[in-house]
Formats: C-alpha cells, sequence, structure tokens
C-alpha cells in the first residue's frame, strides 16, 4: 500500500517542522521535567526505587509498545488526524497526572500522556523527510534531532523550578498549555494524506509485540525486589521471549504485517538502528541516576538539580544541527563513529564523580555525553531515514521511533536495576532500606558499575559501526540521498 502526501509549497516546509518538531519537543520535554521529580515521589509517595522508576519506564514503554500500531493506523487514516487527536490525548493526561492522588494512579495517567506522545510523534520522522529535498535532509533532521534536546534542557530547567516554588503536580500541569500550542500548529500547518486503499490491522502483532515488551520490562525492573533467579522471575522472562517470538512469527506470515520485518534485510538500515538503540540505551541509563546524585549526595536545591540535568541536553542540542549539516557533505561513519567515541570518554567521566565533586566539575563530566550524543544522532537519523524508499518512510520513522523510545527504556530498566543491585551490594547484607537511602560510598560505587556496563555498550556500538563501515563502501551522505 501506497501512500500520496500533498507536497507542500516549499516556503511552507518550515512552518511544517514547526509542527512537528514540536510534537517531538513537548514528549523530550516531559521525559526531562519527569526526572527531576524522581527523588521527590520517592518520598511523596512512601515508594522505593524500583517502583518510581515507572514514572519514566510507563511512559517510554507505552510510547515503544504502540508505536507500530501507530505507524499502521497512519497509513489507515491518515498522518494529521493522528497527530491531532495525540496532541489532545497528552494534554488531558498532563492535567490528570498532575492531580493523581497515588503512585498507581499517576502511572495511570503516564501512558495515557505516552499514548498521545506517540500519536503525535511516532510518524514525524517520516514527513520531515518527505517534505525537505534531498540537498537539506540532513540539515532538517539534525534540527529535528535539536528539537528533541530543547526539550530535554526545558524539561529539567522548568522542572527544577516549579519543584522549588509550586509543586512536583506543576511539572505536569504545564504540559497543557504547550500541548495547545503544539495543536494549533498542526492544526495550521500540517499537510493532508490520502491514504490508498483498505488495510487489515494486525492485532496478533500489535498484542504480542506491546504484551512481551510490557514482560521483559517487568522482569529488568521487579526482579532486583524478587530476585532475578526466582521461579517467577524466570517464568516471566520465559514468557516476554515466547510472546516476542510470537510476534516475529506473525509477522512474517501475515499479508499485511505490523512491522515489514524485509526491512531489516538492508544491512546499512539493521545497523544504524541498533547502534541508534545502543546510544538510548546509554543515554537513559546513566543520566536516570543524575537526580539521585544531586539530590541525596550532593545535597543540591531542585532548581539547581534541574539546570545540571538539562546540562546534557545542552551539548545535544548544540552539537546535533553541526553534525546534521556535516552529514549532508561527509561520511556518516566518521561523524557517527566521532560520535560514539565522545559518548564513550563520557561514560568514563561520569564514573569519577564523587561527594567532593563540585558544580563545574559535574558539568565538565557530562560534556561529553551530550555532545557524543549529538553528534551521533544527526548522521545516523539520516543514515537510517535514507536507507529506504520513500514508499518505507513510514515503517522506518515507525522504527526510528522505536529505537529511541526501547534504547530509552530498556536503559532505564536494565542499568536502573544494576544500579539497585550493585548499590545493595555495596551497602552489605545488614543494610534493610531503599536504595536511595544507603551510605554515600555505596551509591556511587553502583554508579561507577553503570558507567562501566554503559561504555562496554557503547564500544558494541564502535564494533557495529566499524563493521558496518566495511560493509557499506558507498558514503553515508551519498545512500541518503538515493531514490
Amino acid at each position: 500500500m501506497t501512500r500520496t502526501l500533498l507536497a507542500p509549497p516549499i516556503d511552507r516546509k518550515w512552518l511544517i517542522f514547526a509542527a512537528l518538531s514540536s510534537g517531538v519537543f513537548l514528549a523530550s520535554f516531559n521525559i526531562g521535567i519527569a526526572n527531576v521529580i524522581l527523588p521527590t515521589l520517592v518520598v511523596e509517595f512512601n515508594v522505593d526505587f524500583a517502583l518510581v522508576q515507572w514514572v519514566l519506564l510507563s511512559f517510554t514503554l507505552t510510547q515503544t509498545a504502540i508505536s507500530p500500531t501507530v505507524g499502521r493506523l497512519g497509513d489507515m487514516l491518515g498522518h494529521k488526524p493522528i497527530f491531532l487527536w495525540g496532541t489532545i490525548a497528552f494534554a488531558l493526561g498532563s492535567i490528570l497526572a498532575g492531580l493523581a492522588p497515588n503512585i498507581e494512579l499517576l502511572l495511570a495517567f503516564r501512558v495515557v500522556q505516552a499514548v498521545g506522545g506517540a500519536f503525535a510523534i511516532a510518524l514525524s520522522m517520516g514527513i520531515v523527510t518527505e517534505t525537505f529535498p534531498r540537498n537539506e535532509r540532513g540539515k532538517a533532521l539534525g534540527l529535528f534531532s535539536a528539537s528533541v534536546s530543547a526539550g530535554g534542557v526545558a524539561g529539567p530547567l522548568l522542572g527544577g523550578v516549579l519543584l522549588d516554588l509550586l509543586s512536583w503536580r506543576w511539572t505536569f500541569f504545564v504540559g497543557f498549555p504547550l500541548s495547545c500550542i503544539s495543536l494549533i500548529l498542526a492544526w495550521l500547518y500540517l499537510p493532508k494524506d490520502r491514504p490508498r486503499g483498505k488495510e487489515r490491522f494486525d492485532w496478533t502483532g500489535a498484542v504480542a509485540f506491546s504484551i512481551g515488551l510490557l514482560a521483559l520490562m517487568l522482569f529488568l525492573t521487579v526482579g532486583e525486589s524478587n530476585g532475578y533467579g526466582s521461579p517467577s522471575m524466570i517464568g516471566l522472562f520465559a514468557f516476554s521471549l515466547l510472546t516476542l517470538a510470537l510476534f516475529i512469527h506473525t509477522e512474517r506470515r501475515v499479508q499485511e504485517p505490523l512491522i515489514d520485518l524485509t526491512i531489516f534485510r538492508n544491512p546499512q538500515f539493521s545497523l544504524s538502528l541498533s547502534t541508534r538503540l545502543i546510544s538510548f540505551v546509554v543515554l537513559g541509563g546513566v543520566t536516570l541516576i543524575f537526580p539521585f546524585y544531586l539530590t541525596n549526595l550532593l545535597s543540591l536545591e531542585p532548581s539547581v538539580v534541574g539546570l545540571l540535568l538539562a546540562v546534557t541536553y545542552l551539548f545535544f542540542g548544540l552539537a546535533s544541527p553541526v553534525a546534521g549539516a556535516l552529514s549532508d557533505r561527509f561520511s556518516y561513519h566518521f561523524i557517527a563513529g566521532a560520535g560514539l567515541i565522545l559518548l564513550g570518554i563520557g561514560c568514563y567521566t561520569v564514573s569519577t564523580l564523587s561527594v567532593e565533586t563540585t558544580i563545574l566539575g559535574f558539568i565538565l563530566r557530562v560534556t561529553p555525553l551530550g555532545l557524543g550524543m549529538g553528534l551521533f544522532q544527526s548522521p545516523n537519523n539520516s543514515a537510517v531515514m535514507g536507507a529506504v524508499r520513500r514508499e518505507r518512510l513510514g515503517v522506518a520513522s515507525g522504527l526510528n521511533t522505536i529505537g529511541r523510545t526501547l534504547g530509552r527504556t530498556s536503559g532505564v530498566a536494565a542499568l536502573g536495576a544494576l544500579w539497585a543491585v550493585r548499590v545493595s551490594h555495596y551497602a552489605g547484607p545488614e543494610f534493610s532500606g531503599g536504595v536511595t537511602q544507603a551510605a554515600a560510598a555505596a551509591q556511587l560505587a553502583g554508579l561507577r558499575d553503570v558507567s562501566y556496563v554503559a561504555l562496554a555498550i557503547v564500544v558494541l556500538g564502535l564494533a557495529l559501526g566499524a563493521w558496518g563501515a566495511v560493509k557499506d563502501k558507498v558514503p553515508a551522505h551519498a545512500a541518503a540521498n538515493s531514490p
């Protein structure tokens, strides 16, 4: 099935870009602002670290689970109505999350936010790729990545101020007026598209993918307290693998699959998407621990914590447009590889954080994380989207979104669980409190171990990138400009 996109006048392309980037800004803003309040929620609701993780996980997991569904609905119903309804759902979820009286309802309303966010952004990158001419694709996608980082900067900054002056509830309320701005821009400027023909929706694939992913995330987070070797956890892990295997089996057999797996036969697409996922595993897992380090160990005020949490995304945003423009002219492999090297350096410098670290020392240590992600993401996006034919841009856009959300979700779950396990180990068997209450030495030792594991993951990404460079003799910018 193919779609006909009504090509916009060239002078409207940046208005269309503004409408689309406002949605991805809002989703990133929401993750950043929620990150600031995690230590406060531990105290407010009297919950442990494993549960409060789900304030982030419920959002990113839901986005990941339904992104393939959104891609199919976009083909069936059109991109513009999907974006509009998603923005409305996000606005409603923001109000409800701010009113939540307990952690259980807060998590439920975060799911509502996530559904809206997924509907608003899953197809955005494909529309951006179609809207801009080929010689501007890298620049446009670089600026699109900068919108993600802008949300990551604004979220912690505003979250810290609201937490200082008002309460954690206002960190969710602020999503409502921002959603209204995004809704107006999308209503005015998003182009209409006309889906051709009727499609069958792959319900089996959608349910299997969602349930399998949820089971895997539950295993990673709940296993820390229940014991990963317990029969229930082993059973949960086996169930997740079986369900995801059912999903793959279904997608290979149905005529109109949720995800067309044949797209992964393209090595440039597969390797670029894999390294994208790896980069967000590292970013999501390492930055999860920062608010606890800054709040509990350095005893900083929320506004200062928000400012420092924004540093990584600030440098992410500064590097993204530059890297995007360079990817239109030079080899993707060179620029993306340099970004991964910087990301690895950042993992090492984070491992040297201590209770004596100054604010300037923290900024210097996390700056390579942001610069590395910024250098890597823009050419990576261009390589992913440029590796497929135009009629597959919608699928590629959805999978690109999954790479980001699944990477972040996996990083929060896996590296967050690793931190909790290692802190408990260093605290000793006599310690019975939550990991966020453990001695500073134990928490820092756990952070060091997480940083080393993250560094090893980056090395894996570099190895995949090197393999891709050997297999792909054509420069990435040439591949991106191919039909």
